[in-house]
């Protein structure tokens, strides 16, 4: 990982999300007690734009919380049990290092998420994302973990990372970024002067 990479984990009573970073550098974490699974049947798992629209709402949330330094709405947004161990002071503490670069992540919504691992359910019921939106000159790496609440799915974990986008290929660097059209009299020159010389 890049020493200049940023991580925020902010986390309540995630065992196997918490044991994935523990190892990482620049992490920080902030968990609450670890509670016990329900026993209600598990959620069903929302479908492909709920996902979607649970991954951007959350970062835009995150990236406002940044620029304002406001960490209400972000931490309302949260379950229960991660707004009981996440106070705005603690978010804002949690994320100083990723607020001072002053991110606005409002182009995310040009982007589709691309997920690196399958959604899936842990065993409380939870539902995991991992995976990064394909920004330049860095793209965001995210995990979330939301949490079902009466219906409908809040927040309960948060890790984002920026890490320097891959270089693109020849092909894709071709159609991500095609050459300006000249004028007409300029193509004209510029072809003349690459022509070889007759003999």
């Amino acid at each position: 990982m890049n020493n200049r990479s940023i991580m925020r984990l902010l986390i309540c009573g995630a065992v196997s999300i918490t044991a994935a970073v523990l190892a990482q550098p620049s992490v920080a974490l902030a968990q609450g007690k670890s509670q016990p699974p329900q026993q209600a049947t598990q959620p069903a798992l929302p479908d492909g734009y709920k996902m979607d629209m649970l991954i951007r709402t959350t970062l835009i949330a995150l990236s406002q919380a940044n620029l304002t330094g406001n960490y209400t709405v972000l931490r309302d947004l949260g379950s229960p049990s991660f707004q009981s161990v996440n106070s705005a002071a603690r978010l804002t503490e949690a994320f100083a290092d990723l607020r001072h670069r002053q991110l606005d992540f409002a182009p995310i919504l040009f982007f589709s998420p691309k997920l690196v691992r399958e959604p899936a359910l842990d065993e409380a019921g939870r539902l995991r994302l991992r995976g990064f939106i394909e920004t330049r000159p860095e793209q965001i790496n995210f995990d979330m973990l939301f949490e079902n609440v009466g219906g409908d799915w809040r927040l309960f974990g948060l890790a984002v990372q920026m890490q320097p986008a891959p270089a693109p290929t020849a092909a894709a660097g071709q159609k991500e970024a095609p050459a300006a059209k000249q004028p007409a009299a300029k193509q004209k020159a510029a072809t003349k002067t690459s022509a070889p010389a007759k003999k």
